[in-house]
This record gives structure tokens, sequence and C-alpha cells, in this order.
């Protein structure tokens, strides 16, 4: 199922303006464990914490070297968040700190320029930090967050310092992440309302996540091999029946054209999504990352705000309600589906099982709550 991630500057905002702590250069890091607790503790001003941390690293500022940060947008240079990136720049520059904002409207060849150390870092959607770091990765799993304070709850213990160890991996480190609103399926006729009557029709899946066609095939429909960019076109063209994708993508991407005349948008989460900044750990140190996961944090709000003018914009005339023992069986479903998922090694057993914790401090009435398998 192809999800769509939603621009708005905002996060990007938020971005980069952490970037003006981006003062490295390379180093021999200290082991002073008294600093390196100082830098982590979040009860202390955080003027306190970052003097630790020049403490720590030794680092100053270096004229000389450029940062290079890539930026997903889809149009490319004139979109809208690489505009707000670019207004972010001037700032940074006053802070002699010389920041480079490159936008990509691939986000496929963006990643692969940040694995071969081309950016020093990449903001690109959850679905694709799951190759960066399966943990963070899986906060985007099918079902795993059905209401929006569910994330802000997840978003907020990934800013503490607490799950600072869990934010580098394999060479990479999650710098930040933001919320990019609610994901819901759209279908071409509303008939699609239950998942026995998605069979045999033509659902887009991504390219690079062999395990979405696998999960389509598996309920009957056809898996369309789509990106992430051209899989709006093709619902609205009518090359497939089914999108999942964020209600925020539905004025930008023209959805309404593919829901014409007889669609519908089903009423119910698939799940709420992410878009995360990742950089290379050899260049940005986990102290340093963790002051950007808390301002990305601290732009909860400001960023929903924004996302949810977005979903405003979708007429009510589109929805179709879900019985209550549908909603049953959706939820059943995802279950199995996460575990299946999980046990293929691409979803992270550790925040399956955080998610459900989640899940059943805001609902405990769950059947996921009497009997845990995640």
């Amino acid at each position: 199922m192809t999800l769509y991630p939603t621009q708005h500057s905002a996060i990007f905002l938020r971005a980069m303006a952490a970037c003006m702590l981006f003062l490295l250069s390379t180093v021999a890091w200290s082991d002073d464990d008294q600093l390196r607790s100082t830098i982590y503790n979040q009860s202390l001003p955080l003027k306190e914490r970052v003097a630790a941390f020049q403490e720590l690293t030794g680092l100053e500022p270096d004229p000389d070297r450029v940062y290079r940060v890539c930026i997903w947008d889809i149009f490319g240079r004139s979109g809208p968040v690489f505009a707000a990136a670019q207004e972010q720049r001037k700032k940074i520059l006053e802070f002699g700190v010389n920041v480079e904002m490159v936008p990509y409207t691939s986000e496929s060849v963006m990643v692969e320029e940040l694995k071969s150390a081309t950016c020093d870092a990449a903001l690109m959607s959850g679905l694709r930090a799951r190759i960066f770091n399966r943990y963070t990765g899986t906060l985007d799993s099918i079902g795993g967050f059905p209401e929006r304070e569910q994330m802000r709850l997840a978003l907020k213990l990934m800013a503490d310092s607490r799950s600072a160890d869990r934010m580098v991996s394999n060479g990479y480190v999650v710098m930040g992440i933001a919320p990019a609103g609610a994901a819901h399926v759209f279908v071409d006729d509303r008939k699609i309302n239950t998942l026995a009557k998605a069979a045999g029709k033509r659902v887009a899946v991504l390219d690079y996540d062999p395990v979405q066609a696998e999960m389509i095939s598996g309920i009957g429909a056809t898996p369309v091999v789509a990106d992430i960019v051209n899989a709006p076109n093709m619902f609205n063209t009518g090359v497939v029946d089914v999108l999942a994708a964020p209600l925020a993508a539905y004025e930008v991407m023209e959805l309404y054209k593919g829901l014409e005349p007889d669609g519908g948008i089903v009423d119910l989460p698939l799940t709420h999504i992410s878009a995360q900044l990742i950089g290379r750990s050899e260049v940005v140190p986990n102290e340093l990352a963790q002051f950007v996961r808390e301002a990305f944090y601290q732009g909860f709000d400001e960023i929903i705000s924004r996302v949810r003018m977005e979903e405003e914009k979708v007429p009510d005339k589109w929805w179709i309600e879900i019985p209550a023992e549908d909603r049953l069986e959706y939820d059943r479903m995802m279950q199995q589906a996460r575990l299946e998922l999980r046990d293929k090694g691409y979803y992270s057993a550790d925040m399956l099982t955080l998610q459900r914790k989640i899940r059943c401090r805001a609902n405990g009435a769950r059947e996921e709550c009497t009997d845990p398998v995640e």
C-alpha cells in the first residue's frame, strides 16, 4: 500500500532550525561520562546542556565546512518545502554555519545520496527511514496508531533521552521525527468497504517494498507496483482502484479526481505516519542529535496544525463509514499483518510492543490488551 507523505513547510522549519547546531568537524570524542550525563539530562537548562556538549566534543565553528542537507520535495526547487528550507538557511548563515539545501524530487535518489555520503542529512518519509533505523521506521506500521494522540505520545518517547541509544543504527542517527498526519484507504468505488470486497481490485504498492505486494496478494487483490510520486496519478487516472495515502494529500495531489464519481475514503485510519530526519552518525554525534530530536517534538503542535488544515479540505461526502463489527475485523487483519512483518524482520518487535502498550493505554478494552501477542 502506498502511503504518500504530506509536504508541509513547518516540518522543515523545525529541521533546519535544528541545523544551527551543526558546528561540527572531525574530532575524537571524550569519554567523559559526567558531561554526557549532563547533555542527556532534560531537566537541566538547554544552555547548560549545550555547554556540556561543547566541552565534551571540543567543537568549534568551521567556516570552510559546508553541510549538505538534502530535502525531498516532489515539486523540486519551486516547491513549498524547499522554499521554507531556503528561508531558514538565511537564519542559519547568521550563526556562521554554512548549510547547503539541496532539493530532490525523487526520494529514492536522495536516499542513495545519503548512503554515499553526498548528503550529511536527509529528511524522508518514515517508510523510507526504516532502512536506516528499523525501530523508528516501525512507527509507521499498519494499524500502529489509530489516533493522533497516540502518535504524539510515541514521538515524545522518541525525543526522551532514555531512547537515545535506539536512535543510532548502522552508521546513521535519527535526528528528528515529525508527524505527517493520518493515512486512509482511498477507493474508486465506495462499495469496497470491506477486505473481502477488495478481492480482485488493483492496489498500488511501493516499488521498493516487496512485502506490501505479498500482503495485497494475500487478500486476493492485485498489487500494482508504483513509486511514491506516481501512485496518486495512477489512482486519479484509474490505473489502480485502491490507494493508501495521507488525508493531507487530498488536495495537493488532486485525489478527488480518482474518487469521482462513486469513490470514497474509508473512515478508519490505516495509521498515523511520520517524516524523519536521518543523519550520518560520523558527522552528527548522537549527543547533538538529541537536541534536534527535542526541537522536532516541541514543534509537534505547529506541524499538526498545518496538517489539519489540509485534512479539513476533504469534503464529508467522501467518507465511507465502517460498522463496528467490521472495524474489529480490520484490527485483527492489521495485527496479523504486523506479526507477519515482524517475523520476517521487517518491523521491530520492540516498537510493536511499545505501540500496543500505547494503544491499550488509550483504550484498555481493546481485544489485544487482554491477550497481547505483540
